[in-house]
């Protein structure tokens, strides 16, 4: 069982508590996104079900080299709910020769350089697909991508979730800072590569970026707790006018993963 479902008698309906495989409505499509280098990658969208998002995630996931794909759990559990609790489009992809139930994406794994063209290709579906307001979301690896190569002109701003900062330099934060636009640093307390002191130093050099240590988080935020806090975290900073924290059950049909 995914849910625990209990009848709600003022409205006839079945609550469902939202678990970890709880799979709320959306409409989800299998996705494509082609490089400028000629590669394939493989992804899949998540809209609202009956309107037009109010804005829109793009994941960037953590190191493929060690278990990291678009599956990785907070971003599967983010295509799951927030296109239902929060309004939200969710773009989930593999970056190149990464796997996944969904595919493998082509090409071959470059350590964060030649994915440039992953982040550009991500960046141009958002725009051929009108999604709005698109704001990048990076997990550790993926922090380092948002960093490196995602100061574009058509993005709200970013969301940083476990960032190591091993790839990422002062050239690239010194980049963002000029850039401008809305950086929002989610660092877990008990964070294997970096703290929230020293990411508020390393940070520091960006003066819009917003660093929020996070109690008792880890890097791979394993646990409800820790995912719950994710989500709310990113929907207040997409979403600013958006009721907090997210509903924890759903009245309505549900799905399995």
């Amino acid at each position: 069982m995914t849910t625990e479902a209990t009848p709600d008698e003022a409205s006839g309906q079945t609550t469902h508590q939202i678990r970890s495989l709880t799979v709320l409505p959306a409409q989800r499509e299998d996705v494509e996104l082609h490089t400028a280098d000629g590669l394939t990658l493989v992804g899949e969208l998540a809209l609202p079900a009956d309107s037009e998002p109010s804005a829109s995630l793009l994941t960037f996931h953590p190191l493929p080299t060690h278990g990291g794909f678009m599956d990785s759990h907070v971003y599967r559990k983010a295509a799951w709910r927030l296109p239902a609790l929060a309004n939200l489009a969710v773009l989930r992809f593999n970056t190149r020769g990464t796997s996944s139930p969904r595919g493998t994406s082509e090409g071959a794994f470059d350590g964060g350089d030649a994915e440039r063209y992953d982040v550009a290709a991500a960046i141009e579906l958002a725009e051929f697909r009108g999604l709005p307001r698109p704001w990048l979301v990076g997990w550790s690896f993926g922090t380092e991508l948002v960093l490196k190569h995602g100061t574009d002109p058509s993005i709200e701003g970013a969301i940083l979730l476990s960032p190591p900062l091993h790839r990422a330099t002062d050239e690239d934060l010194d980049r963002w800072a000029a850039f401008g636009k809305p950086l929002v640093v989610l660092v877990p307390e008990l964070d294997d590569y970096l703290r929230p002191e020293e990411a508020r130093r390393r940070f520091a050099r960006v003066p819009q970026a917003e660093v929020i240590g996070v109690d008792g988080a880890k890097h791979l935020w394993v646990g409800e707790p820790a995912v719950a806090r994710a989500l709310n975290e990113i929907v207040a900073h997409v979403l600013p006018d958006h009721p907090l924290p997210l509903p924890t059950h759903w009245d309505g049909p549900v799905g399995a993963s």
